[in-house]
């Protein structure tokens, strides 16, 4: 099979299409025929050198979710069956041909969906249910920030916030993306380029914060939370040691929570997988969630892709295509 593979620690110029043996399907496993496979965050970070692959997975081919056909079961899968459309939350090896998952870490691709929108998915919804309303709780009626609203997570956060009845506030970068996160259910948004979001939110007060920036942020999303405020951290890509009044803490009764997913055990992603077919596949059948791809770019242009992701003006999903 073609893969694009890692060749060493640098920038998109690393990234070369190669030829690599089909992977081996463990017992609980299916081999996926790639479509399509989701360009995140983690790929760039992996590319770079800063975020080495577990242990289980493929060391140099970056890609965490992808959207394909299975095309080979292992001994002890009963849920699926050759021929189905499945996306899939992957440890590692998208940007390929072919790559084995977990079967308990597929889901059915909603005939509604393209390859590329279904490929769009998985990284961010897994990221999102988790992190929003598992550990963050958020509830109807609540209000709602999400830091960096135009990325994958951003724009994942902001729909389903507003599908489950919170209100939905976002950090952006221009005007252009606001007016975008608007139409896709954000009650306001809050330029940073232009205005402190401190003094812009602080008065109307959060109950849940989703913030990848960290550094001089911390200080301020403690500020503009409402007492037993939830913030809830997925990154701190501007630094991750910060200071923490603990009075203000206390006051407040704030909780301070987040997590990582790629290195989480099998079991966990399994409950996971089970929760987010349960509470969200119905809002992606019905219209209601729409995934938001941007652009898609064939497997062999992934430098290309991964240059347009780190672009500033970037909105949406990045996705590769495989000729497959």
């Amino acid at each position: 099979m073609k893969a694009i593979v890692i060749t060493e620690p640098g920038g998109p110029e690393v990234l070369k299409l190669q030829e690599r043996a089909l992977p081996q399907v463990g017992q609980n496993e299916v081999l996926i025929e790639v479509k399509a496979a989701g360009i995140n965050r983690p790929d760039i970070f992996q590319r770079k050198g800063n975020y080495p692959a577990p242990a289980d997975a493929v060391a140099d081919i970056p890609g965490l979710e992808v959207a394909g056909i299975i095309r080979e079961l292992g001994s002890e899968v009963t849920q699926w069956k050759l021929g189905d459309e499945v996306m899939a939350l992957v440890s590692g090896g998208g940007y390929a041909e072919y790559v084995n998952a977990a079967a308990a870490l597929c889901l059915p691709k909603p005939t509604t969906l393209s390859f590329a929108q279904a490929a769009s998915l998985p990284e961010t919804l897994f990221t999102v249910w988790h992190n929003v309303f598992q550990r963050g709780q958020l509830k109807a009626g609540e209000n709602f920030l999400v830091h960096g609203g135009a990325g994958g997570i951003g724009i994942t956060a902001i729909q389903l916030g507003k599908l489950f009845g919170a209100k939905v506030y976002t950090t952006v970068g221009s005007a252009a993306k606001g007016a975008k996160l608007l139409e896709l259910g954000a009650t306001a948004i809050v330029n940073y380029k232009e205005e402190d979001f401190e003094e812009a939110l602080k008065p109307i007060g959060m109950d849940v914060v989703l913030d990848a920036i960290g550094g001089d942020y911390f200080e301020k999303n403690i500020q503009i939370l409402n007492p037993d405020g939830r913030l809830v951290y997925i990154n701190a890509v501007a630094g991750a040691k910060v200071g923490l009044n603990l009075m203000k803490l206390m006051q407040k009764r704030i909780q301070i929570t987040g997590s990582t997913l790629r290195a989480r055990d099998l079991a966990f992603k399994a409950a996971l997988t089970a929760s987010i077919f349960q509470e969200v596949w119905p809002l992606l059948a019905d219209g209601s969630f729409i995934p938001q791809v941007s652009k898609t770019f064939p497997l062999h242009e992934a430098a290309a892709a991964h240059q347009q992701m780190e672009e500033p003006e970037h909105f949406g999903k990045i996705i590769l295509i495989t000729d497959s």
